[in-house]
């Protein structure tokens, strides 16, 4: 996770069973889920964003195994995912030019299993042994829909860094 301080990479929670997400997963800089991204929620159970950068899986052929870099990637949906009463959307996208997944334009396209398998991880990230954290996924929505979660991410950046 990016520490806001610092502007560093930092382990906030080392994961306690053998879970390994099933994509890249990292985060949309200059984004910030705040109230914008809550709003788009439409659920009166929750009650922000989670304050963190817009969270984000690319899904791609290629096994990269270090972290900290940029990735271009091509939107195609996304999970609401509702995290103690914050939204904590992940969006979806493939990593642009893949030519395994040069066609893909949605979540429609995406084999089944695949988009089962981020959310089952999803849901149970969190878990440690003799605790499971109360996660639960709201909504999966494609493409239109996760660009107008991420346009509102950047508002929410914006309005929280740049002042507007």
């Amino acid at each position: 996770e990016i520490d806001k301080a610092s502007g560093l990479m930092k382990v906030d929670r080392p994961q306690k069973y053998s879970s390994l997400p099933p994509a890249l997963y990292g985060f949309i800089p200059q984004t910030y889920c705040d109230e914008k991204v809550r709003a788009l929620a439409n659920d009166k159970k929750v009650a922000s964003g989670d304050r963190d950068p817009l969270d984000i899986c690319v899904i791609t052929e290629r096994n990269i195994a270090s972290n900290g870099f940029l990735v271009r990637a091509k939107t195609i949906g996304g999970l609401r995912l509702i995290d103690d009463n914050e939204a904590d959307d992940k969006i979806i996208s493939v990593m642009a030019d893949d030519p395994l997944y040069a066609k893909v334009q949605s979540l429609k396209d995406m084999p089944e299993a695949l988009i089962d398998r981020i959310r089952h991880y999803f849901l149970t990230y969190k878990d440690f042994p003799g605790r499971q954290q109360k996660v639960e996924i709201g909504a999966i929505y494609e493409r239109e829909e996760a660009l107008e979660v991420i346009a509102a991410a950047i508002a929410d950046y914006d309005s929280k860094f740049k002042g507007e």
